[in-house]
Formats: structure tokens, C-alpha cells, sequence
């Protein structure tokens, strides 16, 4: 009996052994490289080729620092600067822009959750310009076929820690209990709405919502602003609300995580019920943990973001409340306390087995510092790594960083990695609706071959023949584009359409211009 009880338990560890190493083998195991390619039909025989990757930059417009150059200008000032970054945005190859919409509690459209953002209007009454600048920005930006996500700092509630300095009409002189100054005084002092309040959490997300409904937006995005970075010794002035509010969770740290994580998964929630096909991505200081502290953490020595700003940036990527994650990787290669090239593996991992697409922050803010910065060649090699690491796409800070292109190092990058256009990342865990293949005419004009097609497309994929291969050469919302490449032989065409988030329907005939 004792023998055969030996037996049986022996059997019973080792199938448990097997059953352990598959489940640790299948969370580790890491899914087929995303392609460079998308093929889903051909054109003349040869498969359709395009580059699937999502190339951005921040347009910032707290305190001005890119958009609009100064407070209160003409409306055909604003708009004309609006056009010109877009119009850099389309030369540095780049399919997508992260708009400043909601800087510092206030907003770049017509809210009944916040005033009128002074960094546009010039006024601190919180009064606006009698114009609509989000429905502007919004149709320019898809004049271009670019994405267009709204940025929003969520909790910060006034840059100003001085609650006699709102606007009358900023709501919290109607809920001054849900504002939090931090640090108390001094000039880096300013207004929070305070995580911890259930009815703050839920106006905030009202905010965010009211844009979402009203305005055709792409994307929902926040950086990593929620509880603020810590200055000194200073704590953050919610003792009496953990104490009334705490859910039962003893200690203040884990409450507080809690309370960004309701917000984060609350509001996508929210979103994806009112629009299932606007993405909700977040992009965060670049360590979650380091792996001192926690062994699931990256091998770093810095500030650690679950712990200082009670981001828990690796539980949001893991539940899936984030449609994509941007970390702010701000270090260069061989950075001794954060190496870019350690870190980025950490969060290539972290994404893996998972519909969550990463991108990837860069530093582009950094070009000309000192040290390895004033290498040119550090933003391009990191692109490379960027690659090499299943990154689907990089957000550059910030848009007059790369207009500046200093010591020539954004023209570097992109001549190597954005050279081609193309595609933003479809995402699996969003609605698809892969459009009918259009009906495509061509022939040849003064300027080049004008091509002209009906679809019912958001968006469309010019592809041309080269060689074997049949290459995209263009995107555009329009039904009409002409190709102006300098060529005596015969092209031969093909053109498919694009739903509005980036489901690629077979291509056309192909269309032959001797």
C-alpha cells in the first residue's frame, strides 16, 4: 500500500512538474516577430508589401512649448502654426500626433469640465476664442491621413498651486474639496483633483468622455502624470481621504495604486463603450520596478514609478486596459542606472503574449546634451534596437525638437528608419471592417500617372511595382493621386483600401500606364 501511495504521488508531482513548465513555458513564450509587412492580396502577381509601424511626435502645448508659439493669437495664426506641424509632421514620415487637449485642467474645446485653456486664449477668465480648435485639429491632421490622439493630463487640475487663481468658472470653486496642492507652496506648487475621491475620479473621467462623444477622435492618451513626482520630503495631502475612502486596503501606498488603477481600467471601460474603436493608450515613466526592489522588475537604479507615482504600468499592460503603452525610455545606450538597451527588452517582454501594442518614447528633447547625446547617430541606433525588439512604433518628444534637428540627427533617423511610409499597426483586440477593393482607373497626365478610384474606404494604400515586389509608394483619404516619379517605362498599380483603424482590404485590378 505504501509502495503503491509512493507510486501514485510520484506520478502526481511529475504531471504537476509538466503542467507547471508548460504554463511557464506558455507565459514566457514569445509571439512571431510582428511583420514589416502586410500581405493580403497581390497586385499583378507580385505580394503587396508595407511597412506596419506607428511613427509620432508630442505636440505639447502646456506653457506653449510648441503649440501655439504664444497665448492669444489670431485664430489664422493658431491655425496656420497647427498646419505647419502637421506639414513636418508628413516630411519626417510620421503617421500620427499626440495633441495636447487637455494640458492643465483645462481645454483645447468647448467643456463643461474645464475652461478654456489660457496657453490658447490668452485669458485667465477662462472665456474662449469663439472658434472650435479640436474639430480644426481633428480634420486637419485626417486631411494628411494622420491619426489624431488627444493628450490629457487627467488629474493636474491648474499649473497654479493658488486655488484664489482659477478662473470662476473652473469646477473646482464649485468642489474645493476635491483640490489637492502639491507641494503646498512655492512656485512648482499646483492643483490636483484628488484620485482618492470617487465623485473627482468620475467628473475627471466625464472630461474625458465629453471629448471621446463629441469629436472624431483616434486615440485617447495620457502620459504619466496621476499622483505627481515627489519634491523633498513632502507627501501628498490625502490622509483624510484614504482614511474615509480606503475600500478596506490598509496601507495608503497600495490605496493609492488602487485609485489609479480604477481611473485607467474605469476609463476604458468607458471608452470602448461609447466608441470600441478609439484607442486608450498610456506612456509612462520609462521603470515600472527596478530588480532590487522586485525581481519582475528591469535591471535599473532609478526612480521607480509603481512606488513614487503609484503607476502600476506592468498590471495595466498584463489586464489588457490599454490598447497600446508608450514608455518613456529618456536614457541613451550604456546608461549605467537606466541603459536603454536593457530596458527595452524589459518591456518588449512585458508585452509579449499580449494584444498590446509598444511603442516607444524618444528622447529626441536630448539631441546636442552632453555626452553620448551629442552623438548623432544615438536616436538612429536606437531605432535599430527599436526592431530588433518588436517595438511596432516610437512618439517623439517633442514636435520643436524635431523641427530643430540638431547636429542634423532627426534627418539621420529618418532617412534610415522612415524613409518609406507607412501603416499604423492594425490592433486585433479592436473592430475590423476590411473595405471592398476599389475600382481604380489610371492614365498618364503632364505631371506623372494620375491614378482615380470609387471605394468606400476611410483611407487608402497606393501600391506600385517594382521589381518583385509590389511596394506602397502612398496613403491618402482622398479618391485621387498622381505619381510623380520620373520614369519612362511602363508602372503598373494596384490600390486597397484601409478601415479607420488600419484592416487592409484586398487591392484592386492592377492598372498598366505605358
Amino acid at each position: 500500500m505504501a509502495q503503491r501511495v509512493r507510486v501514485q504521488l510520484a506520478v502526481l508531482l511529475t504531471a504537476v512538474m509538466l503542467v507547471t513548465v508548460g504554463i511557464a513555458r506558455w507565459q514566457t513564450r514569445r509571439p512571431a516577430a510582428p511583420q514589416p509587412t502586410a500581405v493580403t492580396s497581390t497586385c499583378a502577381g507580385h505580394p503587396l508589401t508595407a511597412t506596419r509601424q506607428l511613427r509620432g511626435m508630442w505636440l505639447t502645448t502646456v506653457s506653449n512649448v510648441d503649440w501655439p508659439s504664444r497665448p492669444g493669437l489670431p485664430q489664422d495664426q493658431v491655425k496656420a502654426e497647427y498646419r505647419q506641424w502637421l506639414d513636418l509632421a508628413q516630411r519626417r514620415g510620421h503617421n500620427a500626433v499626440f495633441v495636447h487637449v487637455r494640458p492643465a485642467g483645462d481645454a483645447f474645446w468647448q467643456s463643461d469640465y474645464a475652461p478654456w485653456s489660457y496657453y490658447l486664449t490668452g485669458r485667465r477668465d477662462g472665456q474662449g476664442p469663439g472658434w472650435d480648435p479640436m474639430a480644426f485639429m481633428i480634420e486637419e491632421a485626417h486631411a494628411r491621413n494622420l491619426e489624431f490622439h488627444a493628450w490629457f493630463n487627467p488629474y493636474k487640475a491648474s499649473q497654479s498651486g493658488v486655488f484664489a487663481e482659477l478662473p470662476g468658472n473652473h469646477p473646482l470653486r464649485a468642489h474645493p474639496d476635491w483640490a489637492v496642492a502639491y507641494p503646498a507652496k512655492g512656485k512648482s506648487s499646483r492643483l490636483y483633483y484628488n484620485p482618492g475621491i470617487p465623485e473627482a475620479r468620475k467628473f475627471v473621467e466625464d472630461s474625458i468622455l465629453d471629448a471621446v462623444n463629441r469629436y472624431d477622435i483616434d486615440g485617447v492618451h495620457f502620459d504619466d502624470f496621476f499622483y505627481p513626482y515627489p519634491e523633498g520630503d513632502e507627501d501628498f495631502n490625502d490622509t483624510a481621504t484614504f482614511q474615509s475612502q480606503r475600500r478596506g486596503i490598509a496601507n495608503k501606498a497600495d490605496w493609492r495604486r488602487d485609485n489609479v488603477n480604477l481611473f485607467v481600467r474605469e476609463t476604458n471601460e468607458r471608452i470602448k463603450a461609447a466608441k470600441p474603436w478609439v484607442k486608450f493608450g498610456i506612456s509612462p515613466f520609462g521603470i515600472w520596478r527596478n530588480a532590487s526592489t522586485d525581481p519582475l522588475g528591469s535591471p535599473t537604479r532609478g526612480l521607480q514609478s509603481y512606488d513614487a507615482i503609484y503607476a502600476d504600468t506592468r498590471l495595466w499592460v498584463r489586464e489588457r486596459w490599454v490598447d497600446y503603452i508608450v514608455p518613456q525610455l529618456y536614457w541613451h545606450i550604456g546608461f549605467a542606472i537606466a541603459d536603454y538597451a536593457k530596458l527595452l527588452p524589459w518591456w518588449s517582454e512585458l508585452v509579449a503574449n499580449s494584444p498590446v501594442q509598444l511603442y516607444v518614447g524618444q528622447a529626441d528633447y536630448r539631441i546636442g546634451q552632453k555626452g553620448a547625446w551629442r552623438d548623432p547617430a544615438e536616436l538612429d541606433r536606437q531605432l535599430a534596437l527599436n526592431r530588433k525588439y518588436r517595438v511596432t512604433g516610437s512618439v517623439h518628444f517633442s514636435a520643436r525638437q524635431v523641427k530643430a534637428d540638431r547636429l542634423g540627427a532627426v534627418s539621420r533617423y529618418a532617412e534610415a528608419h522612415y524613409a518609406e511610409p507607412a501603416l499604423v499597426p492594425a490592433m486585433s483586440q479592436l473592430p475590423a471592417k476590411r473595405p471592398a477593393a476599389p475600382k481604380v482607373t489610371a492614365d498618364r497626365v503632364d505631371d506623372g500617372v494620375r491614378l482615380r478610384w470609387e471605394g468606400d474606404a476611410t483611407s487608402y494604400a497606393i501600391y506600385r511595382v517594382d521589381g518583385d515586389a509590389a511596394r506602397m509608394v502612398a496613403t491618402t483619404r482622398g479618391t485621387t493621386w498622381v505619381d510623380t516619379t520620373k520614369s519612362d517605362a511602363p508602372h503598373t498599380y494596384c490600390v486597397a483600401g484601409l478601415d479607420r483603424l488600419w484592416n487592409e482590404g484586398n487591392a484592386s485590378e492592377p492598372r498598366v500606364v505605358a
